[in-house]
């Protein structure tokens, strides 16, 4: 990739698509999707590494809140190592801030959080203000590189929501969602339409803010 360029990882294409749009006419970003999880992350990440080293690789998506101060919507970051990106230009760090998110505590979890009470456990035992599956498995394949690498997320659902389903029980052995499974669970319980709905509506807000973030970000590179 040409100097300056920037990798942009998302597991799942909905929490992608509004920023494909803003992004299509800006030169030297690469979006890729990952999959759910670390292993899937992993090895995506390190094939698109080994093609075209970038200068920049953000994980990005959505996560679950954990702190019951943010609210839908909230973009978040997490720098492990900050960095120049050009000289005589701001960190990353505050090129994030200034794009609008802010900097939290995540912790990068083997399953979907579903419940208000995991939630809340999870808290108590990381101190994280919200939950993702994948970026650890990255910022690690970044630090081992030498590559600038930033966690840019959304809070998709709150410390205070359950999820309308365990998505957990709904997915294959690769994590990604079983549309059968799905099915079948609405059929048995047809009084979840509403929620999956409402969160539906809510992912696409987030991923709507969350691109807003990001394409302010790449522009102050």
């Amino acid at each position: 990739m040409p100097p300056g360029s920037a990798l942009v990882c998302f597991p799942l294409e909905e929490e992608a698509v509004p920023f494909r749009r803003l992004a299509a006419a800006r030169p030297g970003v690469q979006i890729i999707l990952t999959g759910i999880g670390q292993e899937n992350s992993r090895r995506r990440v390190t094939e698109a590494i080994a093609c075209c080293r970038p200068e920049l690789v953000l994980t990005c998506g959505f996560a679950g809140g954990l702190s019951p101060e943010l609210a839908l919507g909230t973009v978040l970051f997490h720098v492990e190592a900050d960095a120049v990106l050009a000289p005589n230009r701001p960190l990353l760090s505050q090129i994030l801030r200034t794009a609008g998110a802010q900097p939290a505590r995540f912790y990068c979890a083997p399953r979907i959080a579903v419940t208000v009470a995991e939630k809340q456990v999870l808290r108590a035992e990381t101190h994280a203000d919200a939950v993702e599956m994948e970026s650890e498995a990255i910022h690690t394949l970044c630090r081992e590189r030498g590559i600038a690498c930033a966690t840019v997320r959304v809070i998709s659902d709150t410390a205070s929501e359950d999820m309308p389903l365990d998505f957990n029980q709904l997915s294959r052995p690769d994590l990604s969602l079983d549309y059968a499974k799905l099915a079948w669970a609405i059929v048995r319980a047809p009084g979840k339409i509403g929620a999956l709905l409402r969160l539906r509506r809510h992912c696409r807000m987030a991923a709507q803010r969350l691109a807003e973030v990001l394409e302010r970000v790449l522009a102050a590179r």
